[in-house]
């Protein structure tokens, strides 16, 4: 697991364990991610596929990009594609991916960094393995999120961040068995670099087997666990949960993952997303690349694409 890391949790902040009167997140459903591929032809897992619409506002949807070691030749990514009226945040924990835009962007991502585009008013995108990952082949593995924008950001100019994992807020459970990445938010105060439009937070968290975190989380946003591997129990109910499963939380002050204390032969920890938002609670018009308010401005985003109004695939 190459995305950033440390090798004495006891040397980093530690979270505050939940004090009197905090209430803990419920479960409200638990989905098992259907498996299939995107682009052409790398392996993904739906994370968010058949929870209820309710529960992901902001989000839209989340692929786990892999876990998948190619051999050499077999590494893929997606051919020009356009987007419209939301973000994307692909953040690669094993591997490296490059990226490229129709408005002059790009550039690379690996080992824990994070690319968060704002597509807003439309653009062209190409996201591929470079050329030296293709001849040697090699682990990859990462998340894609989108995130959806508010009626009012819908047609911003395009930008991006690009966060390396040097950036992220690194800090521990109260009792240092699990270190907790913060990509982007805030967590028991401690800010994570990503520029958000949506107050939202993202997290990559690895818990020791046998550890529980108990993770503060802002009352107002919802919040969606997510395993991408191992095994263990969510909610102070103790759900059972495994890899490729999400739970969607009810409301509460924090949220408690737990690893077994036996974990799989080749996921010796258990590693898991959390992401939460303050719902945008506006009409959602989705078809393919393209998220809008309104059916009329879906249809309008796919005649400006064909005019070419996203911009030109460079030569």
């Amino acid at each position: 697991m190459p995305a950033i890391t440390v090798d004495d949790l006891t040397v980093l902040p530690r979270l505050e364990a939940p004090g009197l009167g905090d209430q803990p997140r419920p479960v409200w459903q638990l989905s098992t991610a259907p498996q299939g591929y995107e682009g052409e032809g790398f392996p993904v897992r739906r994370a968010f596929a058949g929870i209820d619409l309710q529960h992901l506002d902001p989000f839209i949807m989340m692929d786990q990009m892999g876990e998948v070691e190619y051999a050499p030749g077999e590494p893929k990514g997606t051919s020009w594609h356009p987007h419209r009226g939301f973000e994307t945040v692909t953040y690669i924990i094993d591997g490296t991916f490059d990226h490229q835009d129709s408005h002059g962007g790009g550039g690379t991502i690996t080992n824990g960094d994070t690319q968060w585009m704002t597509a807003g008013s439309g653009l062209l995108h190409i996201e591929a393995p470079p050329e030296s990952l293709v001849m040697s082949g090699g682990l990859f593995h990462g998340i894609q999120l989108w995130v959806n924008l508010p009626r009012s950001a819908k047609m911003n100019a395009p930008k991006y961040q690009d966060i390396r994992s040097r950036e992220v807020a690194l800090v521990t459970s109260a009792d240092a068995g699990a270190l907790v990445r913060v990509i982007a938010g805030s967590v028991d105060g401690h800010e994570g670099p990503g520029s958000t439009y949506t107050p939202m937070t993202l997290v990559h968290a690895t818990i020791e087997p046998g550890a529980q975190l108990e993770l503060p989380w802002t009352v107002e946003h919802n919040a969606l666990v997510y395993v991408l591997s191992g095994r263990g129990t969510v909610g102070t109910e103790q759900r059972p949960i495994r890899t490729g499963q999400t739970a969607a939380m009810g409301a509460g002050d924090y949220l408690t993952v737990s690893a077994d204390r036996t974990q799989e032969g080749r996921s010796p920890k258990m590693e898991v997303i959390v992401v939460g938002g303050q719902p945008i609670r506006e009409p959602l018009a989705w078809a393919g690349p393209f998220v809008m308010n309104t059916k009329a401005e879906v249809l309008q985003a796919y005649q400006d694409f064909q005019r070419g109004s996203f911009g030109q695939v460079p030569a």
